[in-house]
């Protein structure tokens, strides 16, 4: 049995965004969104449960402050401690992962979705996405972008406004664009 277009989007594969069941779970993500974004005066607690409903995983004591925006939720995990600051955007058609204490600063960008390089295979409207994972005990810095395919690894710092093209390893600074290593631990 051929696999469906959300079957290939988690899988990484090339999809079609259109598609009527994507376009139901984008919708319900648009209501979930509405809101989870009203809510910024609510309890922690009380976001919580709302993460909880849509998230693909929340652990223990995690922070996620309004506004917030994402493709989907159902391929976000959050482990415990997790922050993530005002005005993140996490673009979500394959797995993002964030390991736990990772601290995330406001206007954060993680970006799974993918185009191809290819001018016809991007004309016929396929998409494709690369998944993300970010360590235990990052810290990334304000208006940082952290693009498809990268992994973080533990105890990382990404300077705000940092561009992450490649993977960061455990222990490492990186700041600029692209985003270059400036310290290991």
């Amino acid at each position: 049995m051929p696999k469906s277009e959300k079957q290939k989007m988690i899988a990484g594969e090339l999809y079609r965004a259109g598609d009527p069941e994507l376009q139901a779970d984008a919708a319900a993500n648009k209501a979930w969104l509405v809101r989870y974004n009203a809510a910024l005066a609510a309890s922690p607690a009380e976001r919580r449960v709302l993460l909880m409903e849509h998230f693909g995983g929340v652990g223990a004591g995690v922070v996620v402050r309004p506004p917030f925006h994402c493709d989907y939720g159902y391929n976000i995990t959050l482990g415990a401690d997790v922050f993530l600051n005002f005005g993140c955007i996490v673009l979500d058609v394959v797995a993002v992962t964030i390991g736990d204490g990772t601290q995330v600063g406001p206007g954060v960008q993680i970006l799974t979705a993918d185009h191809p390089r290819d001018a016809e295979t991007r004309r016929s409207g396929l998409e494709f996405g690369r998944p993300i994972a970010i360590g235990a005990n990052v810290w990334i810095g304000g208006a940082a972008l952290i693009l498809p395919g990268v992994t973080v690894g533990d105890d990382a710092v990404i300077g705000a406004g940092a561009v992450v093209t490649r993977d960061v390893p455990a222990g490492a600074t990186v700041v600029g664009n692209p985003a270059r290593v400036v310290a290991t631990r």
